[in-house]
């Protein structure tokens, strides 16, 4: 027997490959199938069955695509009802994988189809668990999703959720592994741990959740400070139950190379959304006008998912040469499969032809510091609110980045000020963002707050109640 966790950092997301004399099923496989595929040949393995512990609204599951090349059923927990063909399993139902059995445990919470996988070794003892979106490390699945498809209020899917957990898996032994689908950084929960494998018995003693006293304070824990889920989810959640392109077409359709004049032209009669994955250092220096800067390297489809919401939204590539491929593979796992093509040549080829650029006035943290009145000057910082308040700029104003869209024309193009994040990568997907919508008088801090900190810059701990006022 073996398992393996195949976890995705920018996504937060653990798939897991399991193999048994000959056999494999692969849990949560991520949109592009192909590494798994490869996996079980080069194993000499079949892979047999694709377990899906829910409706995903985070990413989208490769599962459709899997099936299709591999030929292995879509296995779903109780009351799944996808619109696809696919082995919906009673509770308690067991599959035999080689020389182990993967038997179905119903965990209804985060959503009503929800279940954990428990894997029973060879001698039939209970050896690891694969608990999805209901228990995490250090937290559970947020009881808000499905509230509408389920409709049910989220303290109604809470109490469900505490219902599953002591039912199902608080008696399972304390030498269980838990496998968890998300780690930190996941937005399907608000307490995880950075780790990604535990035991259960010490999940028993260390996660809040599982040392809450009754139903009543469980309900209260697991839904205090629940943030508004990001505006793709629920699309994801359609695209997973309904299905979607084949992600070798979405692949075809991104590795299209565009000339300046095709792309200009692509821009021009389409409504398509510009983005800039480059560097934001290199982005600062010269960019298309109107194009937004998310960076590849950072947390890349989260924030496309977070900032533009649609997923049907045409989109055209600008990305480092050779980043074409990787950079379409992970839009396509928060769905947004309708890429139109990329640069080609990139931001060069753009320039060389002599069309209109336009840049950021990205300043040092040290500037920043010979420049700044903090009496007189705006200070905008789009950190969470939680950064914020730990410590921040004196009479800097906290304008998170992910509520963009509600206070960008609060910016008064008249008035000068500055943009900060904690280390440049969020600032300067504002900056794009506001100019693309006009607004350019501004100074964007390389660094962020990290080299801001390190001068002798005025700074509080405490949250700053002003509100930013358009003069």
């Amino acid at each position: 027997m073996k398992i393996e966790q195949i976890y995705t950092g920018c996504l937060a997301q653990g798939a897991y490959y399991i193999t048994s004399n000959g056999e494999a099923a692969i849990i949560d496989p991520l949109r592009e199938v192909q590494p798994y595929i490869d996996r079980a040949n080069r194993d000499g393995v079949k892979i047999k069955y694709i377990f899906e512990t829910h409706f995903h609204a985070d990413f989208v599951s490769g599962h459709l695509d899997l099936s299709k090349k591999t030929g292995a059923p879509i296995v779903y927990g109780p009351t799944a009802n996808p619109e696809f063909k696919a082995i919906i399993a009673l509770d308690g139902e067991e599959f035999k994988l080689g020389d182990i059995t993967i038997k179905v445990l119903h965990t209804p919470g985060h959503t009503m189809e929800s279940t954990c996988f428990l894997l029973r070794d060879e001698n039939g003892k209970d050896h690891s668990l694969f608990s999805g979106d209901t228990l995490f490390l250090g937290d559970v699945g947020r009881p808000d999703l499905a509230q509408k498809a389920a409709s049910m209020t989220q303290e109604e899917l809470a109490g469900l959720l505490y219902d599953s957990l002591n039912n199902k898996i608080m008696p399972l032994a304390n030498d269980v592994v838990v496998y968890p689908a998300h780690g930190a950084g996941s937005a399907c929960g608000k307490n995880m741990m950075k780790e990604t494998v535990d035991t259960l018995g010490n999940q028993k003693k260390v996660n809040y959740a599982l040392n809450q006293p009754n139903k009543e304070e469980f309900v209260k824990a697991v839904t205090d400070g629940l943030l508004p889920p990001p505006g793709y989810f629920g699309m994801n959640v359609a695209m997973n139950k309904k299905g979607y392109e084949s992600f070798d077409t979405v692949l075809n359709n991104g590795m299209r190379a565009l000339s300046p004049l095709e792309f200009e032209t692509a821009a021009e009669t389409t409504d398509a959304i510009m983005i800039d994955t480059r560097d934001s250092a290199e982005f600062a220096k010269g960019f298309i006008p109107k194009s937004i800067n998310i960076g590849i390297n950072g947390d890349f489809a989260p924030w496309v998912g977070a900032l533009i919401k649609d997923v049907n939204q045409p989109i055209l590539l600008i990305t480092e040469p050779g980043k074409e491929e990787e950079t379409v593979t992970r839009l396509s796992r928060v769905g947004f499969d309708n890429i139109l093509g990329h640069l080609k040549g990139s931001f060069e080829a753009w320039a060389k032809t002599g069309k209109e650029i336009d840049t950021v006035n990205r300043i040092t943290a040290s500037q920043f510091a010979k420049e700044i009145n903090t009496k007189a000057d705006t200070i905008v910082d789009v950190r969470k609110e939680s950064e914020y308040s730990a410590e921040h700029v004196d009479e800097a104003f906290n304008k998170p980045l992910d509520q963009i869209n509600g206070w960008f024309a609060e910016m008064d193009n008249e008035k000068p000020f500055y943009i900060h994040c904690a280390g440049g990568y969020r600032s300067m997907i504002a900056s794009s963002i506001l100019k693309s919508r006009g607004v350019h008088n501004f100074k964007e801090i390389e660094g962020g707050f990290k080299a801001i900190a390190d001068t002798a810059v005025p700074k509080t701990d405490f949250v700053c109640q002003s509100k930013l006022q358009k003069s």
